[in-house]
């Protein structure tokens, strides 16, 4: 049930917060900031849409007005050009996908590199089924043309140049599209499936003769063939420099290693480390980072975990729950580990805000980037409310550190123990049902508050709904979902 807890922080530590930072800004100048931020971020996410899939028209519009495109005789011509067209937005998507799994900053300031990854896995399956479409429209097509059936003209084009490196493409994009199927990727070693998704760089890069080289579409000299090149060196490009280049630069600069891994609950460790200006990471309260620890049972696993404290100088700290058999092996990591860090992400931070107030809701391992986030925001007596929830004692990770930031910043907050309630599809505890609690009574701010939301992902998404049917719009509700 809800239980309120406001410890009270002592004199002198009012003191030193008051001297640590300048006066925060008057409640309705800083909502007037946070809106006009607000709305320009919402116009760069419209304009980096249309973008987007503006790139997938203009590779139609070039096809178009090239010579010869115009020119469809009869059933074999329609269905030929089909698969071209097939073909070439597939093909565009497959490019905005790398881009979005590229870890760009930009991308990640504007949309958040989990809505990012959440987008590119949405196209995966349309992507599967425009190349298998343009593969079946233009056998049939060019067997319509001359005469011949299916089977045939599939053995005919496997004789044509690069065509092999075709098919091979699409075989892989078939194996990372099916691998990344939940009901598939439940069952499959995390390293093993990670193995499988790096096909789709090399699913691109095969496919790539057979697109310059078969048919007149993207012939010599002509734009088509300059605009195609383009978008893979900005794609390939972009996934060089962000997902191995800087990682590279980061992890050297900052030299990050082990100091101290400790126990704080039944499987939950918090792993303390050190490096070289931390602080220049930019890490912002509620981000996260991509860890890779470099010892012998560990090092071919990555683990996108949040910071559970805003880094300092030359200290940082994460908290990491016991979920499978990777995450198991760090609480046994042993101090001088060498680390190295992609990040850090996530718009789950204050940059987001755009209302007068805010209300945090955390569960069980999702109260680290809430805290942090807490930790890492100016807030004057009353502007934020949180809502722990742990199942029972066992789950209530950092919550006194918690509770402890909150009463510094004269924050309101609330614990709720106890499993989910069973009567109803609901996130509360089955107490907290029949007593009528909702996210308008604990949070009686609600609709001028930003709503940030962290947990598992059938819990987190139960408070979205919730809030969303209370009339929170939507782009004041930030969820980071952790498996759980």
């Amino acid at each position: 049930m809800i239980d309120t807890a406001r410890p009270t922080p002592r004199a002198a530590d009012r003191a030193q917060l008051r001297t640590a930072a300048p006066p925060p800004e008057p409640l309705d100048v800083a909502a007037r900031r946070r809106g006009r931020a607000g709305r320009r971020r919402a116009l760069t996410t419209d304009l980096l849409g249309i973008a987007a899939w503006a790139s997938a028209a203009v590779a139609v519009a070039l096809w178009l007005a090239s010579p010869g495109s115009h020119t469809v005789v009869g059933i074999g011509g329609w269905l030929t050009d089909a698969g071209i067209v097939a073909g070439l937005v597939a093909t565009d998507l497959v490019l905005v996908m790398l881009v979005l799994a590229a870890r760009v900053p930009l991308i990640d300031r504007t949309f958040g590199q989990d809505n990012a990854i959440a987008v590119h896995r949405s196209l995966g399956k349309p992507v599967l089924y425009l190349l298998l479409a343009h593969g079946a429209l233009l056998t049939l097509g060019y067997g319509a043309s001359a005469g011949t059936g299916p089977v045939a003209e599939t053995v005919a084009l496997f004789s044509t140049p690069d065509m092999p490196l075709a098919y091979l493409g699409l075989g892989l994009f078939v194996a990372v599209v099916v691998s990344s199927l939940v009901a598939v990727r439940r069952r499959l070693p995390y390293e093993a499936w990670h193995v499988i998704h790096l096909l789709s760089y090399a699913a691109v890069l095969v496919a790539l003769p057979h697109m310059l080289s078969v048919g007149s579409a993207l012939a010599h000299g002509t734009w088509q063939r300059a605009y195609w090149i383009g978008l893979y060196v900005v794609a390939l490009g972009l996934i060089a420099v962000y997902r191995f280049a800087l990682p590279i630069v980061v992890t050297l600069r900052h030299r990050i290693r082990v100091v101290g891994v400790e126990p704080i609950a039944p499987g939950v460790v918090s792993i303390h480390l050190a490096g070289r200006d931390l602080d220049r990471l930019g890490a912002r309260g509620g981000q996260y980072g991509v860890w890779r620890f470099w010892t012998a049972k560990t090092w071919w696993h990555a683990h996108p975990v949040s910071f559970s404290a805003v880094p300092g100088h030359d200290r940082a700290r994460i908290t990491v729950r016991d979920l499978g058999a990777g995450s198991a092996r760090l609480g046994r990591i042993r101090p001088g580990a060498f680390v190295s860090l992609e990040g850090p992400y996530g718009l789950f931070t204050t940059r987001a805000r755009t209302a007068p107030y805010l209300a945090l809701v955390a569960s069980g391992i999702g109260v680290t980037p809430v805290r942090a986030l807490l930790e890492d925001t100016d807030l004057r007596p009353g502007e934020a409310t949180v809502l722990l929830r742990g199942a029972d004692a066992d789950h209530q990770y950092l919550w006194r550190e918690t509770a402890a930031i909150a009463a510094s910043t004269g924050s309101t907050l609330y614990a709720m123990v106890g499993h989910r309630a069973w009567s109803r599809e609901s996130w509360m505890t089955e107490e907290d049902v029949r007593r009528g609690v909702t996210l308008r009574s604990v949070f009686p701010r609600l609709l001028d508050s930003d709503l940030y939301v962290c947990g598992p992902r059938a819990w987190s998404d139960l408070v979205v709904r919730e809030a969303r049917l209370a009339g929170v719009p939507e782009h004041r509700i930030h969820q980071e979902r952790f498996e759980s």
